[in-house]
């Protein structure tokens, strides 16, 4: 390798393969990678992450384009068939050309309902997982840097907010606001959430804040927002991504729960859990008004619990070794 130190010229190699007298620009020989760039493409290596991702972008095209579905099929997602959409005995009808997945206990399309209610569950696992992450950052943060006092109160809060039944809240919440909501499914969720998260990014900070680099971010008279916010939050952001790829199904199956226990989202609303829920007096008869809700619910949580673990392994720095 000859190296041109005059004027700035290149860096200089010979590479196998080439003339010795060919000069080849070391630039060309070794590039750097940043961690976000060495997770980007474990991650699209990683087949499985890849097919859960286009899962997830169908499932979010569907959920936009819902009124798409009621256009072609001209289905109302709240218009009830009475004539064509109910058997002479007032059983749904099975699936067929005109119900391309039958109709529900009230004669409504089930496809229709289907597409609208990914709306909520999206909507909750998302909303959710940005509340939550997003406070149980700011407190693990703060928790793990000053120590402490600071520490030992949000670390009490931690402890009882993890010790109390969510189910047993959300039904107290909704006894209180006279009935449940979207948002109620929200504030509960949010509520319960934020406390793991937290819990995870104060133990990283502990590890984090006695490092040499933030001492010398002290020393420079750097203040404890700034250290915290420029020199640690990239050091921990990995982690906390991973946690919401992984939240967010557990977000759509609380929700999907709560609407089922009918402390969610209120009919007429479609919504998956309250659909699995109104099919419990004819599933016997009418099978695909308990199955078709469920797998939509159950592809959704598969889908993002694989991605999940796809950016888990791409963020894991031992993971090279999962996809050579």
């Amino acid at each position: 390798m000859s190296i041109q130190d005059a004027g700035g010229a290149s860096e200089l190699a010979t590479l196998p393969g080439h003339d010795a007298g060919e000069p080849v620009e070391a630039a060309k020989v070794i590039q750097g990678r940043s961690p976000w760039r060495l997770a980007y493409e474990r991650l699209r290596r990683d087949r499985a992450a890849v097919v859960s991702a286009a899962v997830i972008l169908i499932i979010v095209a569907c959920a936009i384009g819902a009124p798409v579905f009621a256009a072609i099929t001209g289905h109302g997602v709240n218009e009830q068939f009475r004539h064509n959409g109910l058997s002479v005995e007032g059983f749904p009808v099975a699936p067929g050309s005109h119900f391309l997945l039958g109709t529900d206990d009230q004669g409504r399309d089930l496809l229709v309902r289907i597409a609208y209610g990914a709306r909520p569950s999206l909507l909750v696992g998302v909303v959710t997982s940005a509340i939550t992450v997003t406070f149980g950052a700011i407190m693990g943060l703060m928790a793990g840097y000053f120590g402490r006092v600071v520490d030992t109160v949000i670390s009490r809060i931690i402890d009882v907010t993890l010790s109390i039944p969510f189910l047993l809240f959300a039904v107290a919440l909704a006894a209180v606001s006279g009935g449940g909501s979207l948002w109620l499914v929200i504030v509960v969720l949010s509520i319960f959430g934020w406390s793991s998260v937290a819990r995870i990014v104060r133990g990283q900070v502990f590890s984090i804040r006695e490092r040499e680099y933030i001492e010398a971010a002290r020393s420079l008279g750097a203040s404890p927002w700034r250290i915290m916010f420029i020199d640690i939050v990239p050091n921990v952001i990995a982690q906390v991504i991973v946690y919401a790829s992984l939240l967010i199904p557990l977000s759509i199956v609380a929700e999907a729960t709560l609407s089922y226990l009918t402390i969610g989202v209120q009919p007429p609303t479609a919504d998956w859990g309250a659909m699995i829920a109104s099919s419990q007096a004819v599933y016997t008869v009418a099978w695909w008004d308990l199955v078709f809700p469920g797998v939509a619910l159950l592809i959704t949580t598969l889908a993002f619990n694989i991605f999940g673990d796809g950016v888990r392994d791409a963020f894991d720095p031992r993971a090279d070794r999962l996809f050579v």
